[in-house]
């Protein structure tokens, strides 16, 4: 349910405890830090109790600023640092929700463009609506981007939420903001081990991996940065675009279409490594098991960075190359006597037989790739596991400040 403007929450009407962890992921935010714990410390507390929890993937000074500013806090604030920033921003939230001691949990921005004053709206509108999940949204009523700077970053954030939502209709039903990094959450709603992070859209990788959340949403005004640059940018884009292909490819049989289609793509460096090995005078034959090791390099490549990179871990990356190829080129030796087969046997025709078997292997080179390339290994008696990095770094935690511990 939407709160508009015209129905302002005032102090008295935020339920009691209502206490609310605010987590601030930062990256190199030190000359914002002072600012965000006064306008905290101005709107929040005598609303609703509160702690703030820092979690800190900085090269700069932000922890040690942020130990000699919280010390004048009336309310507990806590530094988690993190050694390896894994899964980035949302990595951090994961962090921090993992680590809060409230039912509540606000994440928000350590820039200031997201405002502290709104934190006690949040938590209050749950509260009343029941509501498990409750976005700041830009693109309500009363809501803004205004603090978005260019018309290219307007552009790429409304093109992102359209896309966002498009493949994800059902999940986002009710969020009209899903880029929002502005939000509230009930902890108990959340299970930190189901999320696998990647980059700053966390409030998407919540609502798609949690389920269907009951959802609430209030407007905001998206301010301009206090201070600092901006950390978004080509990278953090192509992170995005990532994470919305692992999102929509945790089903197996969304899973295998994608892998299908990047099997298609593999045609065409597959056809221009022919044409080059063809004129140098290459025979036929040769130059055609040579040019399939193209795309299959490329399959394997694009495989590895886009459907099964959460994966990669489970076995060494010459391992899963030598599987993986090995699987490939087999397609084609098996291709040959199953469509013999379905000829002799099924009484096909050469074309449908030759579709049938097209298929026949495509799944079973699917099914392979899962099973044999990127399928957890099964740890052996006194034999140490392959694993990959976790997924959120062990952060290193200190109180900066005990007003209220």
């Amino acid at each position: 349910m939407t709160v508009h403007p015209e129905t302002e929450l005032d102090g008295a009407e935020v339920p009691e405890p209502g206490a609310v962890t605010i987590v601030v992921p930062t990256f190199n935010e030190q000359d914002n830090i002072a600012e965000l714990l006064y306008r905290v410390t101005e709107s929040v507390p005598h609303r609703l109790p509160c702690e703030v929890l820092f979690v800190d993937d900085s090269t700069d000074e932000t922890p040690r600023v942020i130990r000699e500013i919280a010390q004048d806090c009336p309310f507990p604030v806590t530094v988690l640092h993190r050694d390896e920033p894994t899964g980035g921003l949302g990595g951090a939230v994961v962090a921090g929700i993992r680590a809060a001691t409230s039912d509540w949990v606000v994440v928000m921005d350590g820039d200031l463009q997201h405002p502290p004053s709104l934190v006690p709206e949040l938590v209050a509108t749950g509260e009343q609506e029941g509501a498990q999940l409750v976005v700041a949204s830009r693109y309500l009523p009363g809501g803004s981007r205004a603090g978005l700077s260019g018309g290219h970053r307007v552009a790429v954030s409304r093109a992102s939420t359209w896309l966002a939502k498009g493949l994800f209709p059902r999940a986002l039903r009710g969020i009209s903001d899903p880029m929002s990094g502005f939000f509230a959450i009930r902890r108990a709603a959340v299970h930190p081990d189901a999320l696998k992070p990647l980059g700053y859209k966390i409030l998407l990788e919540l609502a798609v991996r949690t389920g269907r959340l009951s959802v609430a949403e209030v407007p905001f005004v998206f301010q301009e940065r206090h201070a600092g640059e901006s950390k978004s940018g080509l990278r953090e884009g192509l992170r995005y675009l990532r994470h919305l292909v692992e999102l929509r490819t945790a089903a197996p049989l969304a899973r295998m279409l994608v892998f299908g289609l990047i099997g298609l793509t593999g045609f065409v460096p597959n056809l221009l490594a022919l044409s080059a090995l063809t004129h140098t005078g290459l025979h036929y034959l040769p130059a055609e098991v040579l040019a399939n090791q193209a795309g299959v390099a490329w399959n394997f490549l694009l495989i590895e960075g886009l459907l099964f990179r959460t994966r990669r871990g489970h076995r060494h990356w010459a391992d899963r190359t030598a599987r993986f190829a090995l699987l490939a080129n087999a397609d084609l030796v098996l291709r040959i006597p199953l469509i013999a087969l379905f000829v002799r046997e099924l009484g096909l025709a050469v074309l449908p037989a030759t579709a049938l078997a097209l298929v026949t292997t495509f799944v079973l080179r699917f099914a392979g790739t899962e099973a044999l390339v990127y399928a957890k290994r099964t740890k052996k008696p006194g034999t140490p596991q392959v694993s990959g990095p976790p997924e959120i770094a062990e952060p290193t935690a200190e109180t900066a400040t005990g007003a209220a511990a």
